[in-house]
């Protein structure tokens, strides 16, 4: 499973319900919900579901609200058609045909399956029982509260601290320990306050960054692409950075005090063993091995 997934579950009935989370979305397993039709082929439920003229008219509305790349001409094609008796579809094919994004369909022996949103899954759940979509409904609200939960989307998060996520250290990053800014930086007036805090602890601002680096660019920004050393320490100047603001001490001698502070805290840190201690758990954690009680 990709790593910047989390894959979870909840249970309905005695049930055990897939719930995938990509990014800051989360998808219920339309094919699990689907098994409280048909467990030996929940693939037939949903394509049954999916045949009906209003299903593909709900269908296209969300994508025409949340996906800008909605193919709405083919979408127009599968509403007149759909309701007859000759009509099929699928969800891979309604992926495939219109562009979807409210409906995932994944390979994978742990996290394969049909997905959605779960405005639509819960559609889906309706018309298999509106009971059992009072218990998916119910369910799945539980497991947005569980603090368990949550804790696992913060370990998996971009940044941890400021929102620290683990990535594996690039010849872009490798090389920048906090660099001392030049008289040119001091004078530089930057339009964004992210900026202040990249110059003062990269040395580059987050537009020079990914003129360096175009590749990693199309997938993140300079602090996705950090280690925790400097995420603790980013989390740290932007707090002290609030402060001085509130001071309204001028934004060139906030630089020099930002990036004095951001070497003063890497020499403290990068030996500390309560940091250390905080790395070996995130390695732990981001590599799913258990941690020792």
């Amino acid at each position: 499973m990709n790593k910047e997934n989390i894959k979870t579950e909840i249970i309905v009935k005695d049930r055990k319900i897939g719930v995938l989370r990509i990014g800051n979305k989360e998808y219920i397993s339309l094919t699990d919900l689907a098994r409280y039709a048909d467990n030996e082929e929940p693939r037939l439920p949903i394509r049954d579901w999916m045949r009906s003229k209003e299903v593909i008219s709900y269908l296209g509305l969300w994508e025409s609200i949340h996906n800008e790349n909605f193919k709405g001409g083919e979408f127009d094609t599968f509403k007149n058609e759909a309701g007859s008796n000759t009509f099929k579809m699928s969800p891979q094919k309604w992926i495939r045909e219109t562009n979807a994004i409210g409906i995932i369909s994944k390979s994978g022996r742990y996290d394969g399956g049909t997905f959605a949103d779960p405005d639509i899954a819960f559609e889906f759940a309706s018309w298999l029982s509106p009971e059992f979509k009072l218990y998916v409904i119910q369910e799945f609200q539980r497991l947005k509260k569980n603090e368990a939960y949550q804790n696992k989307i913060d370990w998996h998060a971009n940044r941890v601290l400021a929102k620290v996520s683990y990535v594996v250290h690039t010849d872009a990053i490798k090389s920048i320990i906090v660099p001392t800014i030049t008289e040119k930086q001091k004078k530089f007036v930057y339009a964004e306050e992210a900026d202040v805090l990249n110059v003062a602890l990269f040395g580059i601002t987050a537009k020079e960054w990914r003129e360096s680096n175009p590749e990693l660019a199309d997938k993140g920004n300079i602090r996705d692409y950090t280690d925790l050393l400097h995420l603790v320490i980013l989390n740290n100047l932007e707090n002290i950075n609030a402060e001085l603001i509130e001071m309204k001490i001028p934004q060139n001698e906030r630089l020099v005090r930002l990036n004095n502070i951001a070497r003063k805290q890497m020499e403290l840190l990068k030996n500390n063993k309560s940091f250390n201690n905080l790395e070996y758990i995130e390695n732990k954690v981001n590599n799913k091995q258990e941690l020792p009680m």
